[in-house]
């Protein structure tokens, strides 16, 4: 038998390909209900490899390493009769597993050499670049993604899953035009494709046209299904278009229903958004007004634990500094500190001067943190992530400057970002250097540009409230 993408697949029941292959459209598209299609073709064939394979790849990918490890070991016992195709994929999952990512990556692209069309391995290959230095090797992996994804393109153009993933890769490289039409037209094939809904999403974030981004990203969740993991870091998407816009509310009802620990899975793989979104909320306002950071603290205990991918840690670092968890950040320190010393070039040049930087802000050593930060800013791809993600990172730098009166640091940087793209915020920002600086003519002007942009905003929030009270110093 083949797949639909003229792939052989080894059984010999109707019933369990359909199943399989309505599974694994459905992790491509990160829409909720792949495990029990899988589980059904695995039912109907006990001994479909590639199915028990698919599995083990879901079960990692929803953060349960100890499950996937078991699922992959029996797998590997049942692919003697399969495909070679199926066999480099059931082996390049199970090097994923193991915590091998580099070599799995290395297979990967040999595979998709000679298998272009396996959409698998190429979701696989996306999900270990993003995982930066400690999940590929590869340092910018932004340029190793696309160049993959343009090696196959010829053989995979007509495909919806490619298409999507190859717009993440074509947005992450600055090619925002690419990135969306890309997109759209995976969205024109396979309207519920959260892939792409996810792409078309990073390509307003990027423009920083966070109006037209969130009036997309809110029509389209409506039709998608709550259940689905992928929800929450849509939402998360959609809270970063609310602060954007200065709806400080809107983005705090997003996190209540739909990102918060304690209301959706609490897995370690959701950390990300809970954190960073919070960590946000504080940096942008410096509000002393309570936030629920003790559940995020707790998600991110297995990081302190187990030290290691460096996007994990950094973002339980912001988890532990603002959740005044000094144990907790201590043993992360201590960890990646012994990592670095076991020869990890990523934790010692990386990670733990990220993780010392984070906590010297929220102690309030403003110069300090910009001293560790600022040599990471150029290269912080290394840690993983989109660049959406990182920007948090970028964000505590600048805000570092600001309150350490490093204005002309603050101000190289805001006048490269805002040359990308539009932003209230970073122009807020540049106001407050001007004002720093004595410039009270252009601070007037730039806040209230500022001020302007931010008309359809919450006017009672902490960071409104300052810019207001900013511009009423100047006359």
């Amino acid at each position: 038998m083949q797949d639909r993408f003229g792939l052989p697949i080894t059984t010999s029941s109707a019933t369990a390909a359909e199943h399989y292959q309505k599974g694994l459209d459905l992790v491509l598209s990160q829409n909720f209900g792949a495990e029990e299609e899988l589980q059904k073709a695995v039912e109907a064939d006990e001994g479909f490899a590639i199915a028990t394979s698919c599995m083990a790849y879901v079960a990692m990918q929803r953060g349960r390493g100890a499950e996937a490890r078991e699922i992959i070991k029996g797998v590997q016992s049942l692919s003697s009769d399969a495909s070679k195709r199926e066999r480099q994929q059931i082996e390049a999952v199970a090097l994923w597993i193991s915590g091998d990512g580099p070599r799995s990556v290395i297979l990967v692209r040999e595979h998709l050499d000679e298998f272009p069309r396996d959409a698998l391995m190429l979701r696989l290959a996306q999900r270990l670049y993003m995982l930066g230095c400690y999940g590929s090797g590869v340092p910018n992996f932004p340029d190793e993604l696309y160049a993959l994804c343009k090696s196959i393109e010829k053989h995979c153009s007509d495909e919806w899953s490619f298409l999507g993933q190859f717009a993440f890769a074509n947005h992450e490289t600055g090619r925002l035009d690419e990135a969306m039409t890309l997109a759209r037209r995976s969205l024109d094939l396979y309207p519920t494709n959260a892939t792409a809904c996810h792409s078309v999403t990073h390509a307003y974030f990027e423009q920083g046209n966070a109006s037209d981004g969130g009036l997309f990203l809110g029509d389209w969740l409506e039709g998608f299904d709550r259940r689905a993991a992928y929800h929450v870091h849509l939402s998360w998407h959609q809270a970063l278009f609310e602060l954007a816009l200065g709806r400080y509310q809107s983005a705090l009802d997003l996190y209540e229903s739909d990102i918060r620990p304690s209301v959706v899975e609490k897995t370690i793989g959701d950390l990300a958004n809970s954190a960073s979104l919070l960590w946000r909320l504080k940096l942008y306002s410096d509000s002393p007004s309570p936030m629920p950071w003790k559940e995020v603290s707790d998600q991110a205990v297995p990081a302190a634990a187990n030290p290691g991918p460096a996007f994990r840690d950094a973002h339980a670092a912001l988890a532990f500094a603002a959740a005044g968890d000094d144990e907790s950040m201590s043993r992360l320190i201590n960890g990646t500190q012994k990592l670095a010393d076991k020869g990890s070039g990523v934790a010692r040049e990386m990670t733990l001067p990220l993780l010392q930087g984070i906590s010297a802000f929220a102690e309030g050593s403003y110069g300090e943190a910009a001293r560790l930060m600022e040599p990471l800013a150029p290269q912080l791809a290394r840690i993983g992530g989109s660049h959406a993600q990182r920007e948090v990172f970028e964000d505590t730098l600048l805000e570092a400057y600001l309150r350490a009166e490093q204005f002309d640091k603050a101000e190289d940087m805001l006048r490269e970002r805002l040359g990308r793209r539009a932003s209230v915020r970073d122009t807020f920002w540049m106001g407050r250097v001007q004002a720093s600086n004595g410039e009270t003519g252009p601070a007037r002007s730039t806040l209230k540009e500022a001020i302007d942009g931010w008309s359809g905003g919450d006017e009672s929030s902490p960071e409104m409230t300052d810019l207001t009270a900013l511009a009423g110093t100047l006359g």
